[in-house]
């Protein structure tokens, strides 16, 4: 999960040397940076959460693995109608 200007640049060199790393990548969140706009952009990422934050230290990937660990839990736990017998 990358998060902010310095993780995000990062990735963007990471899949300059290794492009099919982007598939590992998620955005945490979309810093109001201008700098984290473009990187997402370069990278074509959507970020998982836009609140207009500037806090640092990973605070929008903190926010960000709750709304994760739910779409892998949906994804992994919810009954289809084929299992409902519908």
């Amino acid at each position: 999960m990358i998060d902010g200007v310095i993780s995000t640049a990062g990735a963007a060199i990471a899949v300059g040397i290794c492009p099919n790393c982007r598939d590992f990548l998620i955005a945490g969140h979309r810093s109001v940076e201008p700098g984290h706009a473009a990187l997402l952009s370069y990278l074509n990422l959507a970020p998982l959460i836009d609140l207009d934050m500037r806090l640092g230290e990973g605070t929008g990937a903190v926010l960000a693995l709750p709304v994760l660990d739910a779409a892998i839990a949906t994804m992994n736990e919810m009954a289809t109608f084929a299992d409902l017998s519908l």
